[in-house]
């Protein structure tokens, strides 16, 4: 499918990565890991063609369709969630656009008996024949399946998408790569806009693709539940095996340790040979075998052990001034969106050096209210902040306020005041941006550099109170480890926004729970919360909660509701291999078509059978539309 060999690329005079060679092959599906800056992102961009490489060669498969998915997308404002979709099928559209202007000409012309007016109905059947073939009487409805996949609603779809936060704008565009049947998909950061349900459903999707995908993740699950093979980037080598995430941390360890026993054995007969040659080379007699112990050594391929990138984030929070015994306090506040109630009547007390957690699914309004206690958003009730109390707060997308036309250098210095500004240099240094890297513009850094870079401006100005919502999008796993034991040494209130429970565990001490307007309090960690929900992860609460309850009924009705519920599951499940079953036929008709004409339309019966599969195949999506809809009723 795709060979990179001996790839190189450079910026401002130093390798990203050096004479790296791999092969991508249909059914890869790739974790590529590595620190923020390592090259992640740049490769995905070399591999999609966006980016030329320094050298090296890229041979790929003859019409190979690549789809890429960036960090950071353009959209074009005036088109609603379906028309932003449907840009995804070009050929269809333009077919359509095709089939439109010579039904209108037919509609208007009367001239039946002319050359001219045959011409147009040959062309509109061979138009039509390939807008079949192409899919185009299906791809409105697996749009559709898509999009709601992703977690969009019906009544979404003929919204602007100019009214959509930058998440669900990723979400689109995702949409429109995994309808287009790329060979290769190149996904970056995929889940960070998005919530436990459509991550759940998008990994089904990914284990199921027939080609190949690569994907730049720090989650960790979902790497391990997608990917059968890991690239990590590392000081400018790949290091690539068969193995998800976890696997190849364990192998990546095994190796280096083997490598460590063999590199030291190896040292120790270099030092006995060293010592043979000093003790030949004293007697004459002994003088040939110097030499040919010392020819040996120079021939000898030394041990090389892999070498780890340890270069980490220096972070510290420091505490401004000690505020009130309360710094927040929350009376009976709500909030809503026009119709949509997110927050009701919530009553919360956050004391001094307190960490809290706030947990649920997403929508349930976890970030609403961190912006409430920030200021950032009106609401109905009461919210008092205490005395002496200084909030920072690290937003979702903290990352979008910075200006992506000012340096790394000059982003600090604007943010800077008279106290702080000589310190700006340092501030860097401890968030790894030294040297000519503070002179690179924010529009370059990836993404979690950007993020680096926030933190980095989060500690120019004072503060005692810290709200964080997700701060660990974009990071790699060793700065969130860092982030984590900064957070841990802080000493003044932390509230904290997350769905990653590794970054959780150890952190906060008070979890409050969100759900359906209201929040329930559990006066203990993440671990404490999760055994009280009997359940081992967060994503097995925020799947809990996305199942739609059902209505208290008698246990014989119940019974029967269960029995009447798993026949009609399983008339479903039947309904369904059939219909993949004659689409696959249907499918495999069209390529014969396509490809010997003549030869299959030699059978008298052949578009009679033909059309019995279709008219079958609707008959059936009929009834899959009525079994659905009766399930649904159950819940």
């Amino acid at each position: 499918m795709l060979n990179i060999h001996n790839l190189s690329i450079s910026f401002q005079g130093e390798y990203l990565f050096e004479e790296i060679t791999f092969k991508l092959t249909s059914g890869d599906r790739i974790g590529l890991i590595g620190k923020n800056g390592a090259g992640k992102s740049t490769m995905l961009k070399i591999l999609s063609k966006e980016l030329q490489p320094d050298s090296g060669q890229i041979a790929a498969d003859k019409n190979l369709k690549i789809g890429f998915l960036k960090q950071d997308i353009d959209f074009e404002f005036g088109r609603t969630v379906l028309e932003e979709s449907y840009e995804a099928f070009t050929e269809i559209k333009e077919l359509e656009a095709k089939l439109e202007d010579i039904n209108t000409q037919l509609a208007e012309r009367t001239d039946y008996e002319s050359d001219g007016y045959h011409q147009l109905m040959v062309d509109l059947n061979d138009l039509q024949h390939q807008y079949e073939i192409l899919g185009g009487y299906n791809y409105q409805g697996e749009t559709e399946k898509i999009l709601q996949g992703l977690g969009f609603k019906r009544e979404d779809f003929n919204n602007l998408t100019d009214t959509f936060s930058g998440g669900w704008r990723m979400r689109i565009e995702l949409a429109k790569l995994l309808l287009q049947n790329n060979d290769l998909l190149l996904l970056d950061e995929p889940t960070n806009h998005l919530d436990i349900e459509s991550i759940i459903w998008l990994e089904g999707f990914l284990k199921n693709y027939p080609g190949a995908v690569v994907i730049v993740s720090h989650d960790k699950m979902f790497l391990d539940n997608v990917t059968n093979r890991t690239i990590e980037i590392s000081l400018g080598r790949i290091y690539d095996y068969n193995k998800p995430y976890s696997k190849f941390l364990v192998l990546r360890k095994e190796i280096k340790e083997q490598q460590l026993a063999t590199q030291k054995n190896q040292e120790k007969q270099i030092q006995q040979t060293e010592r043979l040659i000093e003790k030949f080379r004293a007697k004459a007699s002994k003088a040939t075998m110097a030499q040919s112990l010392i020819k040996k050594l120079d021939r000898m391929e030394r041990v090389e052990v892999d070498e780890d990138d340890n270069s980490v984030m220096s972070l510290n929070f420091p505490v401004s001034v000690t505020p009130g015994k309360v710094v927040v306090e929350a009376l009976n506040v709500s909030k809503n969106y026009d119709d949509l109630q997110v927050l009701k009547n919530i009553n919360l007390t956050i004391a001094r050096d307190t960490k809290t957690a706030f947990v649920g699914q997403n929508g349930q309004g976890k970030s609403t209210l961190a912006k409430i206690i920030v200021g950032e958003i009106k609401h109905q009730g009461d919210l008092n902040l205490g005395h002496n109390v200084q909030i920072a707060y690290f937003a979702q997308n903290q990352a979008e306020y910075l200006d992506g036309s000012k340096t790394v250098l000059d982003t600090m210095i604007d943010a800077a005041n008279e106290s702080n500004r000589s310190r700006v240099r340092d501030i860097l240094g401890a968030f790894l941006f030294r040297g000519d890297e503070v002179e690179k513009y924010v529009r370059v850094l990836s993404g979690g550099e950007r993020n680096r870079l926030a933190l980095a401006k989060l500690l120019l100005q004072p503060f005692n109170v810290l709200v964080m919502d997700e701060p660990t999008n974009h990071l790699d796993i060793k700065s969130k480890n860092v982030l984590k034991e900064a957070l841990k040494k802080f000493e003044g209130t932390l509230i904290l926004v997350s769905h990653d429970r590794d970054f959780l565990q150890g952190l906060t001490d008070t979890v409050y729970e969100f759900k359906d307007q209201k929040i329930k309090e559990y006066l203990g960690n993440i671990d404490f919360y999760l055994e009280q929900r009997n359940v081992e992860n967060l994503r097995e609460v925020e799947k809990r909660d996305i199942v739609k309850q059902t209505p208290k009924s008698s246990n014989k009705d119940s019974y029967e509701s269960q029995k009447k519920l798993k026949s009609l599951t399983n008339k479903l499940s039947n309904i369904e291999a059939k219909i993949n079953q004659l689409e696959k036929d249907i499918k495999s008709i069209d390529v014969e078509l396509a490809t010997n004409y003549d030869q299959v339309v030699s059978d008298p019966a052949f578009f009679d059978k033909y059309q019995a599969k279709k008219d079958r195949l609707e008959s059936l999506m009929v009834d899959w539309e009525s079994v659905q809809d009766a399930i649904e009723s159950y819940n």
